[in-house]
């Protein structure tokens, strides 16, 4: 039999590449001090801003409601059909959730495609406003 570390560390080394796209993030979330939090009207400006990212972030907050909308059809839909034919507030209240999971990841499969998300880095761009929006609050415009 194998070494039981062995197993441990190729574990960690399968999930620490398949993940590694959150070390974009790493910069802004485990500061020493949080960024303020920034208006809708803080998100227009980068986007009125930034010719090239701004685009991108726009049509990716648009493919947020798709997902959101999704959530609330999935959820609502399924736990009232599970209310209807069982009667049970457990079942009922699980079907909320998995038809709230569903719903938003058909609501973001349907955004991906309508919008074609996939032609477009919207990572970059959301990284790209995070730069921004720290020059900007720490007065560095």
């Amino acid at each position: 039999m194998g070494d039981s570390n062995s197993f441990v560390d190729g574990f960690k080394g399968f999930w620490a590449e398949r993940l590694s796209f959150l070390e974009n993030y790493t910069r802004f979330t485990k500061r020493d001090t949080p960024l303020p939090s920034w208006s809708s009207s803080d998100v227009d400006e980068f986007i009125a801003s930034d010719p090239v990212n701004g685009p991108t972030l726009k049509t990716a907050r648009e493919a947020a409601t798709f997902g959101a909308t999704g959530a609330a059809l999935g959820a609502v839909s399924t736990a009232a059909f599970a209310w209807k034919y069982s009667r049970s507030p457990h079942g009922t209240a699980l079907s909320f959730l998995g038809g709230g999971l569903f719903g938003w990841t058909f609501g973001q499969e349907v955004a991906n495609h309508t919008m074609q998300l996939y032609k477009l880095d919207t990572m970059a761009a959301q990284v790209k406003f995070m730069e921004w929006w720290e020059r900007k609050s720490q007065g560095r415009s």
